[in-house]
């Protein structure tokens, strides 16, 4: 089962699913570098090591994009098990406070004026 949900946050994203399998494996495809790069690419991330970390509940990395105006943010992913012998996987991905503002200057629709030039 793969059943996920979504909630848009303020500075950030939030998505959960429900996996079929059981925490130690989902644990281990997300903390152990060379599983990790099969779904994140080691590019994506600011820093190779996670900057927080409670060993089989959850770990956050530290991402930088990889084009101007090379945003950073953390990922957070939290396990724990579900009542179907699974797992609930959290996912928040979160802007830092002065890269969320250079953000909502920069976004393509900022309702401001329309400039026009002459050709």
């Amino acid at each position: 089962m793969n059943d996920v949900k979504a909630k848009a946050q303020q500075t950030g994203f939030e998505q959960r699913y429900e996996l079929d399998a059981p925490p130690e494996k989902v644990w281990r495809a997300i903390s152990i570098a060379e599983f990790r790069r099969k779904w994140l690419p080691q590019e994506a991330l600011a820093d190779p090591h996670s900057v927080s970390e409670t060993p089989g509940k959850e770990i956050r990395y530290r991402l930088r994009d990889d084009a101007p105006p090379y945003l950073e943010s953390f990922v957070t992913f939290e396990i724990a098990p579900n009542t179907s012998g699974g797992t609930s996987l959290r996912i928040i991905h979160e802007l830092t406070g002065a890269t969320f503002e250079r953000l909502m200057i920069s976004v393509a629709n900022s309702n401001s004026p329309t400039m026009m030039l002459a050709a």
